[in-house]
């Protein structure tokens, strides 16, 4: 949840890279593949993190957090890259999407209660919108919450959320009125909450993310724990989107630097009929295509991360940043498997585990689809 700060230098953010390279190369590389086999990462590494500040990077100081912008958070996320997980970036920062609705929207006992140990890493924050019945359709979403006495009693099932497992605080998106956009609202669900249960889901990648379904079965959740004004959420599910999908977008476009990073090492040392592949034409091409994909995905990223800094909100270009930035990621991934050959298909290479992992990318924050629709209707079409 990055805040505009004009006081953020670019020194600053090379310091930032800084901190962040040395952290991936100590305490994510040497392990990742490992955390890829076991399906997860330790619980620790929250704590190792915010212990650093990388957690608190744009959130209110007085809560514990660090000073940042999203040019700031861009950089954490191509330094994360480097380790081609992009299950890790998404467990490890799953604060990122659940908590500013907290930030935003919760009085200021909930804040000062659940926002600094969130951002210390000892409570570990998720967002639970999705739901069984529907993604991208949020206005009619299912999961509901009637008021009882001092409480909230929450009925209903939630799919694919990221941290679900072993989140200790959960937005929820929860139905307290009629239908429609009028009737929604959100809630801070804690993770010891009689009534919550959580089943593990298997994924095609991120595999070192838990994943989980939600099922609330006369959940009871504090009124207290009621972000905003009831029926009122809708909005600040939308102000959420837009966060993600900037976050999204980062992700592709580092990973897509990696890919090609990864193929242009491979084919300056494997040759074939004598001459390294970096020295064949068509592969020099596949190359170039790839770098001019990412140099236009990062400009377009890079702009909008500044508009969004000085205060803008560019829905529509959100959404279509978001699709240019996946499907370059997804051009890049197939692109570097193919010069890899049979070495890209094989698990060890980092654009085997980031070729799996590109689907993901272009369904979660809103399908390329609805992107498409939602970028029209902003622009009037």
């Amino acid at each position: 949840m990055p805040q505009d700060d004009p006081t953020i230098t670019a020194a600053d953010r090379e310091a930032l890279r800084d901190l962040c390279r040395r952290f991936v190369s100590q305490e994510i590389t040497p392990h990742i593949d490992a955390w890829e086999a076991a399906r997860e990462f330790p619980r620790a590494l929250y704590a190792r993190a915010g212990a650093l500040g990388l957690l608190g990077l744009g959130f209110p100081e007085e809560y514990g957090g660090t000073p940042g912008d999203h040019r700031s958070m861009i950089v954490l996320v191509e330094e994360f890259m480097q380790a081609a997980s992009g299950g890790l970036i998404a467990g490890l920062l799953s604060h990122g999407i659940g908590l500013p609705p907290i930030v935003h929207f919760g009085s200021d006992a909930l804040k000062a209660r659940l926002v600094p140990p969130i951002l210390r890493g000892e409570l570990i924050s998720a967002l639970a919108i999705t739901e069984p019945s529907g993604g991208s359709d949020v206005a009619n979403l299912k999961t509901t919450a009637r008021r009882d006495g001092d409480d909230y009693v929450v009925n209903g099932s939630k799919i694919f959320i990221t941290s679900g497992m072993r989140a200790d605080v959960i937005t929820t998106a929860v139905r307290t009125g009629g239908p429609g956009i009028g009737g929604i609202s959100l809630l801070a669900i804690e993770g010891t909450s009689a009534g919550l249960s959580r089943t593990p889901l298997e994924k095609m990648g991120w595999s070192c993310s838990d994943t989980a379904a939600l099922y609330f079965d006369e959940c009871r959740v504090p009124a207290a724990n009621l972000l905003g004004v009831e029926n009122h959420g809708f909005m600040g599910i939308m102000r959420n989107f837009n966060g993600e999908r900037l976050m999204l977008a980062a992700m592709a476009v580092a990973a897509s630097q990696v890919c090609l990073d990864e193929a242009v090492a491979y084919a300056r040392i494997r040759e074939t009929f004598g001459k390294p592949l970096i020295r064949r034409q068509v592969i020099r091409h596949k190359l170039v295509d790839m770098a001019t994909r990412i140099h236009a995905a990062r400009a377009f990223l890079t702009d909008i991360a500044t508009r969004v800094d000085h205060g803008d909100l560019p829905v529509a270009e959100v959404c279509m940043l978001k699709n240019a930035a996946t499907q370059c990621y997804e051009a890049c991934a197939d692109q570097a498997v193919q010069i890899l050959g049979g070495a890209g298909y094989m698990r060890g290479t980092k654009v085997e585990r980031l070729y799996r992992e590109t689907k993901v990318l272009s369904i979660g924050g809103g399908a390329e689809e609805i992107m498409k629709e939602l970028a029209a209707r902003q622009l009037g079409w």
